[in-house]
């Protein structure tokens, strides 16, 4: 199958191999000319065959509202746009509605799988009516883990981004537990060696997960998370989730304080934190901040290469 692919970053760049190495026929763009294929969208639109699918993989918000109004004047009936950003849900809405005058179908899909998605596939949450979903579907099989699970038809357009949104609020709760109580064992004299207590957790424990593994990679790495600054940043999801909760009386208070952990983090420096800092790192790439030197100027950055 041949497809366009908008955005080509740590993990558009990503999906451009996997599905190449699915056997499938990608032409990607972005405003780096060291990752793109051709120097433009109107380049990429007409290398593709009709029915043409474009897959947009770009920061949430203007960008995504921008690429999808330059896509929407250079497609044409019978097309179709996959929105695999962190788009909001009801933004998904809007842009199905705008394509949809001109024929142009609109799949939102929610991914899951930051820079790892390359070698075990990307967990899909995707919304939108199934003719569309039928077209996708092939891409969707590549890009998917192997196995029964790891993609699934949320339900119309939006319900990809919705799922997802979600998917990250539980997301934050989770860290946060795991943060915190790393913060505890540490903090009591009794415990010789925290990170051997984790890894044992690992196995056999009912909060074994994925995450669990990846915080003791990054303590393996970097012993009490010396280089790490007690600052985390949030995606915007965490944000909408709280806010999806308010607006349907849905109580998500583990949600909500794990939010709000990020926003104190930001004030002062929190051993919590290093580790929530850390986790977003290993599963995603995202940058941490270093600690001040004793002279004021920032560590290190880690290498995210």
């Amino acid at each position: 199958m041949d497809i366009g692919l908008v955005g080509l970053g740590k993990m558009g760049g990503n999906m451009r191999t996997r599905l190449r190495n699915a056997g499938h026929t990608v032409v990607g763009f972005d405003l780096d000319p060291e990752r793109r294929d051709v120097d433009s969208l109107e380049a990429m639109v007409e290398a593709l065959p009709s029915p043409k699918v474009v897959w947009v993989m770009v920061p949430s918000g203007k960008v995504t509202q921008d690429t999808v109004d330059a896509l929407g004047e250079l497609l044409g009936e019978g097309d179709l746009v996959i929105d695999g950003g962190n788009s909001r849900w009801t933004d998904d809405q809007a842009h199905a509605a705008q394509l949809g005058e001109k024929g142009i179908g609109f799949v939102d899909c929610g991914v899951s799988g930051g820079v790892w998605g390359l070698e075990n596939g990307y967990a899909l949450m995707y919304g939108g009516s199934a003719e569309d979903v039928k077209t996708a579907q092939p891409i969707f099989d590549a890009l998917k883990p192997e196995g029964d699970f790891g993609a699934v038809h949320a339900g119309k357009v939006g319900a990809g981004h919705f799922s997802k949104m979600v998917h990250n609020g539980i997301e934050y709760a989770v860290m946060q537990s795991y943060a915190e109580g790393w913060e505890l064992l540490q903090a009591v004299d009794v415990v010789d060696n925290t990170t051997e207590v984790f890894r044992s957790w690992r196995e056999g424990t009912v909060i074994r997960s994925w995450l669990l593994d990846l915080l003791v990679g990054a303590l393996d790495d970097d012993p009490g998370l010396a280089s790490i600054a007690g600052y985390a940043d949030d995606s915007g999801e965490g944000r909408w989730t709280v806010e999806a909760g308010i607006e349907n009386a849905v109580a998500t208070p583990a949600i909500t304080a794990a939010l709000y952990a990020r926003f104190v983090s930001r004030q002062d420096d929190s051993p919590a934190m290093k580790a929530v800092a850390a986790m977003r790192n290993q599963f995603g790439g995202h940058a941490v901040k270093g600690v001040e030197k004793s002279g004021g100027e920032p560590g290190p950055e880690p290498d995210l290469a």
